[in-house]
């Protein structure tokens, strides 16, 4: 029965990260329409520039920006309701 249940979160974090893009994707194409522009307002977040950790032999880059806008919140309420049908 855990597989089953395991699976089932897997699916919805697939659901959830692919809303996520596709209304990403969707707010920006709709930022060019004068009446869909609204899609595109968003918010910025994260490190303004990467973190370096030198470490001689080897050097790791950090760094991470999230950009949410209301396409992609649309994408994961949408995503939300694909997930309950199925």
């Amino acid at each position: 029965m855990s597989g089953a249940t395991s699976k089932s979160k897997w699916t919805l974090v697939l659901i959830l990260l692919s809303g996520i893009v596709l209304g990403g994707f969707i707010g920006k194409l709709c930022s060019e329409v004068s009446w869909l522009s609204w899609l595109s307002y968003g918010q910025t977040f994260g490190l303004e520039g990467p973190i370096i950790l030198n470490l001689g032999i080897l050097v790791l880059t950090f760094g991470i920006t999230i950009t949410i806008n209301i396409a992609s919140i649309l994408g994961i309420v949408l995503g939300i309701i694909i997930y309950k049908k199925l």
